[in-house]
């Protein structure tokens, strides 16, 4: 798998046409992100994924619009199915947050930190509704998310934005990241204990 960031959509379009052209690769998903930029994210054999990368790294260069890149020849078969859109429920006790700048970062991080320690990969976000930012969600053992932290920081260097750890996720909260976390399609959730009345009413005089 590959994935490369343009600074530019139109670029990214060209890359993307040179791609697919250049070796049989399966274009797995392409588009524009904010702000303005350009995702194409290709996979199949290792020989052909890298010499389609090569092409798409090259047009890139030339056009002066290639952000970031990541070629990851045997990618975590949990990164793969997570960049494609699966969720896992958040497993363990403690929930380990990485953010980073560019989607490539994210993937490159993401993908040392899953083969070096048992965390489940719970989500994976790159580039949409998050300002271009990327984020990834795993759970585990306390430990074990740490040193996935660990990894995932020395990984992205100066692309990582911010890393989080909760030894103890509320159990609250899991239930609602197990559903993703865009605030849209967040339900709304009372906990028994809240504080808060059971009818709210709302009236506009306009």
């Amino acid at each position: 798998m590959a994935l490369l960031e343009f600074d530019t959509v139109a670029a990214g379009i060209l890359a993307s046409d040179h791609m697919v052209k250049r070796s049989p690769i399966a274009l797995l998903r392409c588009g524009s992100i904010h702000p303005g930029r350009y995702l194409a994210l290709v996979g199949g054999s290792v020989a052909s994924t890298e010499e389609a990368y090569a092409a798409g790294v090259a047009i890139g260069e030339a056009q002066g619009a290639l952000s970031d890149r990541v070629f990851l020849g045997d990618v975590h078969p949990y990164l793969h199915d997570a960049v494609l859109g699966t969720r896992c429920v958040l497993e363990g006790a403690a929930l380990a947050v990485v953010e980073t700048r560019s989607s490539p970062a994210l993937l490159q991080a993401v993908d040392a930190a899953v083969k070096s320690t048992p965390v489940m990969l719970c989500e994976v976000r790159l580039g949409d509704d998050l300002g271009g930012h990327a984020l990834a969600l795993m759970g585990g053992d306390l430990s074990d998310a740490e040193t996935a932290l660990e990894i995932c920081a020395e990984r992205a260097g100066d692309r990582l934005l911010t890393r989080t750890l909760m030894p103890r996720l509320d159990h609250d909260l899991r239930a609602l990241l197990d559903q993703g976390t865009l605030f849209g399609g967040c339900p709304a959730h009372e906990p028994a204990a809240a504080e808060y009345p059971e009818e709210v009413a709302c009236s506009w005089d306009g």
